[in-house]
């Protein structure tokens, strides 16, 4: 008989916000879809802005695992006059450990 795939373990609000946080202190481990980098030159939202709601804003969109079975959220900030929103994914696909797939931004 074959081993069942764990089930993982729910994560709250605090503790995504704990883990983009401390993911998010290193650039090379954020990648932007094109969606995203898209919707940035649409919507004038630069890359900063987008480093920084990522390191100091708070969950809008509470944590949950999409379709492919990533933990996704949605984080907002006030960042120069402007109410930024970043919808991100935490992924775990390689050796050097956790990244940050940005999905989109408005």
């Amino acid at each position: 008989m074959g081993m069942e795939k764990p089930t993982p373990l729910p994560i709250n609000d605090p503790n995504m916000l704990r883990i983009i946080r401390q993911i998010a202190e290193d650039t090379s481990n954020i990648y932007l879809l094109p969606h995203a980098k898209k919707r940035m030159s649409q919507r004038k939202i630069s890359l900063s802005q987008i480093y920084s709601c990522l390191r100091k804003g708070i969950i809008y969109e509470s944590a949950h695992i999409d379709l492919k079975g990533d933990w996704k959220c949605t984080l907002t900030q006030l960042n120069a006059g402007d109410e930024i929103h970043v919808s991100a994914v935490i992924k775990c696909c390689d050796e050097s450990g956790k990244w940050i797939a940005v999905i989109t931004v408005f």
